[in-house]
């Protein structure tokens, strides 16, 4: 089974520090935040992983080399000056990761979910990690019933960052997203929220509630919050 590591954002409101670091290499608990995806991804089996660059995108290779310190081959999807979204930027890394279903995790969260409990094979076209509301995202993105997904519904939860994809989830990509902003772009740039909500409401995305220790390090302030937890968990 494949993955790849979405590292391509811009890291706007981590600025000053990702002015000259992209956010999945700032350091948190003596590492940086991809090291941590990518230690997890290898103690599952994982062999080859896609990180995906854009902004600062030489740091990547520069740091993480060829991925060989942690058993891993490490294949790089740049993206150009402009980060390609979410959605864009899968289906750029698509040739990279071939045909079967592959692990998505952002690389700007940190969090001790055992990732040998993905499915390596979905159900449907996705399966999405969802985590409890955190302080600053109240409403959630996403209502899970038993293990299926639903893009409405009360009681919403917080889409991690993790999930499982199969390619047919970008099949006809262009109607569900439309004429919305970068699609006609070459390569497009389109977000993946449209997609899922697409293959939710056709009942084709699967989920769990992971209860444990999650973070979205989107601000300085969080970066430290998460650092300092870790180095009191260390000693």
């Amino acid at each position: 089974m494949k993955a790849l590591i979405l590292a391509a954002g811009l890291g706007e409101r981590m600025r000053p520090l990702t002015n000259t670091t992209p956010k999945p290499l700032l350091r948190a608990g003596g590492k940086p935040l991809i090291a941590w995806h990518i230690e997890k991804l290898a103690a599952i089996g994982v062999r080859d992983i896609v990180v995906n660059t854009s902004w600062l995108a030489e740091q990547f290779p520069q740091v993480l080399g060829d991925g060989a310190g942690w058993g891993v081959r490490l294949h790089y999807s740049y993206e150009g000056p402009t980060p390609l979204e979410t959605g864009g930027g899968i289906w750029h890394a698509r040739t990279l990761l071939g045909d079967a279903p592959f692990i998505a995790v952002n690389g700007d969260i940190w969090t001790d979910f055992d990732f040998a409990t993905l499915p390596r094979e979905p159900a449907g076209d996705a399966h999405l990690v969802l985590v409890d509301n955190p302080v600053h995202h109240p409403i959630g993105d996403f209502a899970l019933h038993s293990d299926t997904l639903a893009s409405t519904g009360d009681a919403k939860l917080t889409f991690s960052g993790i999930g499982v994809y199969r390619s047919a989830l970008f099949d006809d990509w262009r109607t569900t997203i439309g004429d919305a902003p970068g699609a006609d772009e070459t390569p497009p740039r389109f977000k993946l929220a449209p997609l899922l909500r697409r293959a939710m409401d056709a009942g084709r995305v699967s989920g769990c509630h992971h209860r444990g220790q999650w973070t979205d390090v989107g601000t300085p302030e969080r970066l430290g919050q998460l650092d300092a937890s870790l180095g009191l968990a260390a000693t």
